[in-house]
């Protein structure tokens, strides 16, 4: 079973950064990628960035791009989420996300494991 926990989340003025973590444990493969997703109150969960494992292919949403920066640290198993200029609207529990396969997934129903979520708060 892989399991995975975020950190780093907290209360931050508007345009200013926070760095998220996600640590991955368990049987873990090299053919997988690792997702960042988010939900804010009243509304569905919505992708965030993705990147593929052994290639360090990444893709984003249209919403954070130029702002956002996932990467990963092989030595350590973890993803990393760098997120600058955030404004209100990116508010939410983050979560990291796990699935077997290459592909950098932007979908929810394409990962098989999720972890706890931690919080994030822009303020005005």
């Amino acid at each position: 079973q892989v399991q995975l926990v975020e950190s780093g989340g907290g209360l931050v003025q508007a345009g200013g950064s926070l760095r998220l973590s996600c640590a991955a444990s368990g049987r873990t493969f090299d053919t997988y990628a690792v997702g960042w997703f988010r939900q804010a109150p009243g509304k569905e969960r919505e992708f965030v960035a993705a990147i593929s494992w052994r290639s360090g292919s990444t893709v984003y949403a249209e919403s954070v791009k130029g702002r956002f920066t996932i990467s990963r640290d092989n030595a350590k198993d973890s993803v990393y989420l760098q997120m600058n200029s955030l404004k209100p609207d990116d508010t939410a529990v983050y979560y990291c996300a796990f699935r077997f396969g290459l592909r950098a997934a932007d979908t929810e129903r394409e990962y098989d494991y999720w972890g706890q979520g931690t919080q994030v708060t822009v303020s005005s």
